[in-house]
């Protein structure tokens, strides 16, 4: 084998051995100094919040206050008698179903 053949073999063990002599510096691999580590970050309260109503911005006190205001409205949304009696049979005739299904 010619003296080229060797240079370019020995040259791939050369920076392998290289690699393992001198390993890279362990410091990195760490964050910068000026990044907050994510343990305070978790430790730290939210401030930022949004409106359930709109997604707007609101800052702490304006989303407790919006929290009082929507504790202390009462609550619609309430079904008319005949909706109710209607989901009633709706549930009977499935429990029904579910214990007689040749009948249905």
């Amino acid at each position: 084998m010619n003296r080229q053949h060797w240079a370019r073999r020995s040259g791939g063990w050369a920076s392998l051995l290289v690699f393992l002599l001198y390993p890279p510096d362990q410091a990195l691999a760490l964050p910068p100094a000026s990044e907050i580590p994510e343990e305070v970050l978790r430790a730290q309260p939210d401030l930022r919040a949004r409106s359930p109503v709109d997604h707007q911005p609101l800052t702490a006190d304006e989303a407790l206050e919006l929290q009082e205001a929507l504790a202390a409205r009462p609550e619609t949304g309430s079904v008319s008698p005949e909706v109710e009696r209607l989901i009633f049979l709706l549930r009977l005739r499935k429990g029904f179903r579910d214990l007689f299904p040749f009948l249905f």
